[in-house]
């Protein structure tokens, strides 16, 4: 199973020179703890991702340590050069990445560097379950058939 085949489509971006609260307002307009930080290339009208920024980066970087979050900009916060996933590679690599840097999501990006989406553990829990999903109905479905052809 490759990552492109499962990786969320809907993605939220920031680009860096954004206020913090311009952030945390878009995580709460789409439900989600996690934007890509992106810089367009407007050229070929692609966005490659430059950093991420969780809601977790806020509360504990800038809210525990007493930090005023109105005079900060995404780029003061964001993670810079995050860990990425190829669109064609395979989601066992790219779990076994996650894995090694204590990471939830990955940014997926196509051959050429650009932005197709986000991987997250439950676009893989989704995929697995399908998977077993799949292996149960077959299991049922052998059943059956030889229940018809054995009564």
């Amino acid at each position: 199973m490759k990552v492109g085949d499962i990786c969320g489509r809907n993605i939220v971006t920031i680009r860096e020179f954004e206020e913090l609260a311009v952030a945390a307002q878009l995580m709460r307009e789409h439900h989600i703890g996690y934007l890509i930080v992106v810089e367009p290339n407007v050229a070929d009208r692609m966005a490659a991702p430059v950093g991420v920024i969780t809601d977790r980066d806020i509360v504990v970087g800038v809210i525990a340590q007493g930090a005023d979050p109105r005079t900060l900009r995404v780029g003061d916060v964001m993670t810079r050069e995050p860990v990425l996933a190829q669109e064609d590679s395979s989601v066992s690599a790219a779990l076994q990445r996650m894995r090694e840097i204590g990471v939830r999501r990955l940014p997926v990006v196509g051959s050429m560097g650009q932005l197709v989406g986000v991987l997250s553990l439950d676009d893989v829990l989704d995929a697995f379950a399908e998977e077993l999903m799949d292996v149960a109905r077959s299991i049922r479905h052998e059943l059956k058939v030889e229940s018809a052809l054995r009564p």
